[in-house]
């Protein structure tokens, strides 16, 4: 079985692509790194940044209990990792055979977020949204494209049309 980490910034397409892969790739699994709670999560990203931003103080014990459960189960060809780390923390990289990074503009992601998380919200919401980012989460973002994307073996252009990156990462996860 063949282990591949889609990574990218949040709202980068990580999860739609993931997704799209295993609608169309039979015997394909995925696990998606936000449907878990870790020990050790980060709340204030500016402080975990300006500490050295090591992914390795995540426990990603029950995401490794997962992929190994997975991987004794004999049932699949591929499992996906919805997964924003490349090989950076120690507890996962073992277990992977390859990473792709889809590089997405942070103001196409940013955009893609507001219209996702925020379909509800008042303006003022949105703008102490925007507000926190640039003074707080921003600073995470480019940590993950310096860390992450620099580690992936494959990188994506994000700013493509939906269809293409799909096509791409499927062409990429059959050569893994």
């Amino acid at each position: 079985m063949k282990i591949i980490a889609i990574g990218a910034v949040t709202a980068g397409g990580k999860t739609t692509v993931v997704n799209a892969i295993k609608d169309r790739l039979p015997r394909t699994a995925s696990l998606h790194f936000d449907d878990y709670s870790f020990d050790g999560e980060v709340e204030d990203f500016s402080k975990w940044v300006s500490e050295g931003a090591d992914v390795n103080v995540w426990d990603l014990s029950p995401l490794k209990a997962d992929i190994e459960r997975i991987i004794r189960s004999g049932e699949y060809d591929y499992l996906l990792l919805d997964y924003p780390f490349a090989y950076q923390h120690q507890m996962i990289k073992g277990y992977l055979n390859c990473c792709i990074f889809i590089d997405t503009p942070l103001d196409i992601a940013m955009a893609r977020r507001v219209l996702r998380d925020m379909k509800e919200a008042a303006a003022d919401e949105i703008r102490n949204e925007m507000d926190i980012y640039l003074k707080y989460s921003r600073i995470a973002y480019v940590q993950m494209l310096k860390d992450h994307l620099s580690a992936s073996d494959y990188v994506i252009d994000g700013a493509k049309e939906l269809e293409d990156i799909i096509t791409e990462a499927i062409e990429i996860v059959l050569k893994c």
